[in-house]
């Protein structure tokens, strides 16, 4: 049972935080639960025909001056207002309906994606002339949709994608590195190489022992020495797959840093080939957000505001700006808290708009596999207030938004269909 108290629906005044036990489909509001911002939604909320609602001391505002409202109006006083709430409600439950559809389309577009990629992990070595084929025509796919799309929406994939094995740091990063390509203006002919260097980055990985690349553990000095030898081990078997110099050049670059603290050369500034240095900032990022040792993952926003607050000298600040840009302050996958208490999590980015995202919002009434969706691009009422680190968040809500460990990425390709079709 609810524990909360209850007040009658002619106490009700603003500042309040109140929870509707009606079905979500029943009341006009886009959440079940939320802090009343105006005698409108209290008017509303009357003529919902609640005697008493719950509601949350903790979570109302103290301050908000004593109130005398008026007695209740009767139900078919305010039916008008409900007819056209609940209107608006309905619309907003068809938009759901074709977000989510979109959602499935995308989801199964990048399980087939990722399947590709493990089948070119796999035998890149065994087949290597038909997987170099298949490869090519694997990123000439990507790139063309990204490039000719009119805006791009970034998604962040759910746990109906196949857990946590269809996750792929070299496509994540191929998909990065071909988001800001497209920013740069990168001509065709250059993002072919970028795309096959991004996927190919750590072939040299291969010859690294896996006790070293599984360690959870800080590596040794020889062995960080060992492992940064798979930059040399990436051309060496890049060249023998008959990869063009500029797939080498980022093969033997990624990790080179901006003020020439990276490896293997220690290169500095624009002496680090441009493809290697946005296949480098997509690397790093997706390396803070899914490391080896899951414990130490950091939320997108975290890995983020880290690189740029405390290490920005080590990118091109051009490139890192347009990952933020592009990403947003809240990057998909990203917990937050909005302006109205609810808890969410950032499912969708589009970059032409980053600081309206589509969400994910946890309603304690609303099925998991029904959950809500809201568009902050349509809903002008509610923003985000803030970011919320996961071990803030009570685990059944974490699990509710969020049950993948490791963030995957992917795009709305429809939209590069739809621009080639007009």
């Amino acid at each position: 049972m609810n524990s909360d108290p209850t007040i009658d629906v002619s106490e009700l005044r603003i500042g309040l935080y109140v929870y509707l036990d009606l079905r979500w489909f029943e009341h006009p509001f886009a959440l079940s639960h939320f802090k009343i911002k105006n005698e409108e939604q209290i008017r509303t909320i009357r003529g919902l025909g609640l005697k008493r609602v719950r509601y949350s001391p903790e979570l109302s505002d103290r301050e908000s001056p004593e109130q005398t409202p008026p007695a209740a109006p009767a139900r078919d006083e305010v039916s008008p207002v409900i007819a056209q709430a609940l209107a608006a409600k309905k619309q907003m439950i068809e938009r759901i309906r074709v977000q989510r559809a979109a959602a499935a389309r995308i989801e199964n577009a990048f399980i087939v994606t990722a399947s590709t990629i493990r089948e070119v992990e796999k035998n890149i070595l065994t087949k290597p002339a038909e997987t170099v084929k298949a490869a090519n025509q694997l990123v000439d796919q990507i790139s063309e949709s990204i490039l000719s799309a009119p805006e791009l929406a970034i998604h962040v994939m759910g746990d109906m994608t196949g857990g946590e094995e269809l996750y792929f740091h070299s496509l994540n990063v191929t998909m990065l590195s071909l988001m800001l390509a497209r920013d740069l203006g990168v001509p065709q002919e250059a993002v072919t190489a970028l795309g096959m260097g991004a996927m190919f980055h750590d072939l040299g990985r291969s010859e690294i022992p896996s006790r070293i690349l599984l360690k959870v553990e800080p590596l040794t000095q020889a062995e960080q020495h060992l492992f940064e030898q798979h930059c040399d081990y990436g051309v060496t078997l890049g060249k023998r797959l008959g990869f063009a110099p500029p797939v080498l050049a980022i093969i033997h670059q990624h990790h080179e840093m901006f003020d020439g603290s990276g490896y293997p050369q220690h290169l500095k500034g624009d002496s680090i080939n441009l493809m290697a240095r946005i296949v480098g900032l997509a690397n790093y990022y997706d390396e803070l957000c899914n490391p080896v040792n899951i414990a130490n993952a950091l939320m997108p926003h975290e890995a983020l505001s880290l690189m740029f607050a405390k290490l920005r000298g080590k990118f091109d600040p051009r490139l890192l700006q347009l990952l933020i840009r592009r990403l947003g302050v809240y990057p998909p996958g990203t917990v937050v808290q909005l302006s109205n208490g609810a808890m969410a999590m950032v499912a969708t980015v589009n970059t032409g708009q980053p600081m309206k995202p589509i969400l994910i919002v946890y309603d304690e009434s609303v099925p998991r596999d029904e959950a809500i969706l809201i568009d902050l691009s349509q809903d002008s009422d509610l923003n985000i207030a803030k970011a919320i680190k996961p071990a803030l968040v009570p685990r059944h809500i974490y699990n509710y938004l969020s049950p993948r460990k490791r963030v995957s990425y992917y795009f709305d390709a429809s939209q590069a269909q739809e621009g080639t079709r007009k």
